[in-house]
């Protein structure tokens, strides 16, 4: 076959090899975006089901008079904490106390389903500087999502600052449809209201910190606060404030509002459209 003949096949050899490249590449990039939205939204879950048993722990806490900060005793048990949970503080005098919420089998609040147990050992009053709690789980879900792992607390409050660092280890949460992520981190939270009163639901934290996802496939992505978080007691979700969670490739930013109660959240990949996701 003489050259001239032979360059028509190389050159749709080469157009072929290219374009097979150019699908290769694309479906990779495609798929690097999907894992980045589907691990971003994996973050938000875990941080606002972390973020919940928080609340519980701190709701507990000023219910049994262990939280201290100042006030007269029995003036913190005004609330009335979550009817359906039980909660035991042991031993009665001294530290360290070992506090248990259990939930039972199902119990309903608000429109929100527990079940389990929280597990807390505090070496002090929960708001006195230099104080430590570590938080476990018993078989512990709520609304079907299952949450483990360790949470350690210290108070690093100063004179007029009421605040903690959150050390978040081997942190594991299941989805109903049994998808699991695992996610680790260290969150700086500061209280900004409420501080002067011996009630919880008038409770508001400011979050900032990092975390790390991975999903079962062993994918990970890195999650910083831009803007920090907002916890108010009174709402059951974290309601404002931005995370950007970075892939190698892309990265996305999570929006978590302007403050209004609600259970959503929107995720924004590169600079597109946000896509809104429920947070529980």
């Amino acid at each position: 076959m003489k050259i001239k003949q032979l360059l028509p096949l190389f050159a749709a050899i080469t157009l072929s090899i290219g374009f097979n490249s150019c699908k290769k590449a694309d479906s990779s990039s495609s798929d690097e975006i999907e894992t980045t939205f589907e691990l971003s939204g994996d973050q938000a879950i875990a941080d606002n089901l972390s973020e919940d048993a928080n609340d519980m722990f701190m709701q507990a806490a000023v219910e049994n008079n262990v939280a201290g900060g100042n006030f007269a005793p029995g003036s913190g048990t005004i609330d009335n904490f979550i009817p359906c949970a039980t909660v035991t503080v042991t031993p009665v005098s001294g530290f360290p106390k070992t506090i248990v919420i259990d939930f039972g089998t199902a119990c309903t609040f608000n429109g929100i389903t527990r079940s389990g147990k929280i597990n807390i050992v505090i070496t002090d009053s929960v708001r006195k500087p230099g104080s430590q709690a570590t938080m476990t789980f018993t078989n512990y879900f709520v609304n079907l999502y299952k949450v483990e792992g360790t949470i350690v607390w210290t108070n690093t409050s100063t004179p007029g600052t009421r605040s903690w660092t959150r050390q978040t280890s081997n942190g594991k949460i299941t989805a109903p449809n049994g998808n699991y992520w695992l996610h680790s981190g260290t969150k700086n939270v500061t209280q900004t209201a409420g501080v002067i009163t011996p009630t919880w639901t008038d409770d508001v934290f400011s979050i900032t910190g990092n975390h790390t996802v991975t999903n079962s496939a062993g994918r990970t992505r890195t999650g910083t606060i831009l803007t920090a978080l907002q916890k108010k007691t009174a709402c059951d979700n974290i309601d404002q404030g931005t995370l950007k969670v970075e892939g190698p490739s892309h990265y996305a930013i999570i929006d978590f509002g302007n403050g209004t109660c609600d259970n959503l959240a929107t995720i924004s990949i590169d600079g597109r459209a946000p896509r809104t996701i429920i947070l529980r």
